[in-house]
């Protein structure tokens, strides 16, 4: 990557951001062209390829970029210094909300991107992806209080399960070939409402 890039002001680098997250959210990675996404950011594709080398350094920097910015939001809401679980979760909704303004293809880039089987880049995303969410998963469960959960619940357990739960929905949205994120922030509500009634502790 040419370090150029970072010398644009921070408007032209959303919206190369951003074009790259609408072009590669609609299409494969082999169906996305480096000419479309430097029509959809203004540019040339000669410049676009100046700051990015290939097609897979740009989808790999946006990729790296999402939980960049994802940390960066969850750290502005302050969900890693919460000490119940669930109002770090809500926090965090709040805080993927105001990304989703600024970002609008993000979330579904990054679905998408998770289930990309293209063997040149697929590997790639997966290591970056058990890197972060191992680091997520580290700064989130570092202050919680485990007296907030009902007595002998295996919470290894129960990360799993809300793990597997979330990956699941994901992966339905995906195959519906629709990521609508007002009706995920509604699925989400629920399902955090639905947590707590299940693992808070009774007062």
């Amino acid at each position: 990557m040419n370090e150029k890039f970072f010398s644009l002001t921070a408007e032209k680098q959303q919206a190369i951001l951003n074009a790259g997250y609408r072009v590669f959210s609609q299409n494969s990675y082999k169906n996305s062209p480096m000419s479309e996404i430097a029509d959809a950011a203004g540019i040339s594709k000669s410049l676009l390829f100046h700051y990015f080398h290939n097609k897979k350094e740009l989808y790999m920097f946006l990729w790296n970029k999402c939980a960049e910015i994802t940390i960066k939001y969850l750290t502005k809401y302050d969900c890693y210094g919460q000490k119940n679980l669930f109002e770090s979760m809500e926090r965090g909704m709040r805080a993927k909300m105001e990304i989703i303004r600024l970002y609008p293809d993000m979330a579904k880039f990054t679905i998408k991107a998770f289930y990309e089987k293209d063997a040149e880049i697929s590997a790639a995303v997966q290591a970056s992806y058990q890197k972060y969410f191992k680091l997520k998963a580290k700064k989130t469960q570092v202050n919680l209080d485990p007296e907030q959960f009902v007595p002998g619940l295996d919470i290894p357990m129960m990360y799993r399960e809300m793990y597997w739960a979330s990956e699941g929905y994901l992966w339905e949205m995906v195959q519906r070939g629709n990521v609508d994120t007002e009706r995920m922030e509604k699925d989400f509500t629920k399902l955090i409402a639905f947590w707590k009634s299940v693992y808070l502790r009774k007062e």
